[in-house]
């Protein structure tokens, strides 16, 4: 792999440890993936920021980095263990929470911006069409190279550090157009609305897609809308069903890609197969959670309006950017929603927050989170629309 001047520096230390350590992981992927050159990023997205998943040794790596390590890009990071400021009432432990803030400390150093978000689009790290980027999340990852039409590959959190330390990443994998071509032809035969449906037909297709090592990238054809909650929903949902980074809907997606001869088609009873898998009988709900990915400002206002002068009976938290909820704040939606005692989440997620045998079942719009909730929580899960999880809020 070809390095420039400022490249070879790095790599020789001659711009700091950190820059060092970070060139040296990005040298070693360029060539295991046979890439020929580095490319620059203009924004990177980081993901292993729970100190559930990074522990002292993922802490201590970080302190490392962060002694003289600045980020020469836009950065910003995936969700956290927990509330950075209302974690008290949402019962996390402090020794938790002490540790938690040592990481999130650690990032700042490195003039990170703490956002905490699995939707960075959202809150204002939002590239545009073509660019090269360098994020983690996989949802994230998804939507960027789908909807927005940006390219990146699907990073680990060293690599994403590595390449915000030194603004640059190898050239492999999807910032190759010659691998951002659609493999299968992908036929729903179904009417598909909202957040939940989204999520399901993202787990159909994500499964076919992994049971088939030829099958990464789908050309979607047979729907006729979709928003932006619904399809950062669906992201979610095939990128963990199926580890999808990619895909084509025609119609709604800016990726210009040849229809494949080989095809597959998703029916209303593929959908209602999965559906029943992801809906437990007799589950005990006692947890209900709305954000997964996070809520957006839409999704706040409606749930504003649905909620209005009523009272919960179970736990339930909305995840949520910081930067969304303060708007949300502004616009009077959260006082009406906390009124009900609701609790909003921000800077974390049910799939990466420390509550593991707090509850027994959980309810849930976002199929993504049905699998972290059974798989990691071991949460008996409910699945269904977001005004039915609302439903479920108010049940004794």
């Amino acid at each position: 792999m070809k390095l420039t001047k400022l490249q070879l520096e790095m790599l020789e230390g001659k711009h700091g440890y950190a820059t060092q350590k970070s060139m040296e992981i990005l040298s070693a992927l360029g060539e295991i993936f046979e890439a020929e050159k580095m490319i620059p990023v203009t924004s990177v997205q980081i993901a292993g920021v729970s100190y559930a998943n990074l522990g002292e040794p993922g802490l201590d790596w970080l302190s490392q980095m962060a002694k003289d390590g600045r980020v020469r890009v836009l950065t910003t990071l995936n969700p956290a263990g927990m509330d950075l400021e209302n974690w008290r009432v949402l019962g996390i432990d402090p020794e938790f929470a002490k540790n938690q803030e040592r990481v999130v400390n650690a990032f700042a150093k490195m003039d990170i911006i703490t956002t905490c978000t699995c939707t960075p689009y959202l809150v204002g790290n939002l590239p545009h069409y073509g660019e090269h980027i360098a994020w983690a999340e996989s949802s994230a990852v998804c939507f960027a190279n789908s909807v927005i039409g940006a390219k990146t590959n699907r990073e680990g959190g060293p690599s994403a550090l590595a390449a915000a330390l030194t603004g640059y990443t190898p050239e492999y994998g999807y910032h190759l157009d010659k691998n951002r071509q659609a493999h299968v032809a992908t036929k729903v035969k179904a009417s598909i609305t909202g957040t939940a449906q989204f999520g399901t037909l993202g787990k159909v297709i994500g499964e076919i897609l992994d049971s088939k090592v030829e099958w990464t990238i789908p050309y979607i054809t047979g729907i006729s809308k979709a928003s932006t909650d619904e399809l950062k929903a669906f992201c979610a949902s095939i990128a963990t069903y199926g580890g999808t980074a990619l895909f084509h809907m025609e119609g709604l997606t800016p990726n210009k890609m040849r229809v494949p001869k080989k095809t597959l088609t998703v029916t209303e009873s593929d959908l209602a197969e999965a559906e029943q898998e992801l809906n437990e009988e007799d589950a005990e709900i006692d947890f209900v959670s709305i954000g997964c990915p996070h809520a957006s400002l839409h999704e706040i206002r409606h749930i504003a309006e649905l909620v209005e002068g009523k009272r919960v009976k179970k736990e339930t938290w909305i995840t949520t950017a910081r930067p969304t909820k303060q708007v949300a704040d502004r616009m009077g939606y959260t006082k009406i929603i906390e009124a009900t005692g609701i609790k909003f989440a921000c800077d974390t997620c049910c799939v990466v927050a420390p509550i593991k045998g707090r509850f027994t079942g959980l309810c849930t719009d976002s199929a993504k989170g049905c699998y972290y909730g059974q798989g990691r929580n071991k949460f008996q899960i409910k699945h269904c629309s977001l005004e039915e999880c609302l439903q479920e809020a108010f049940i004794e």
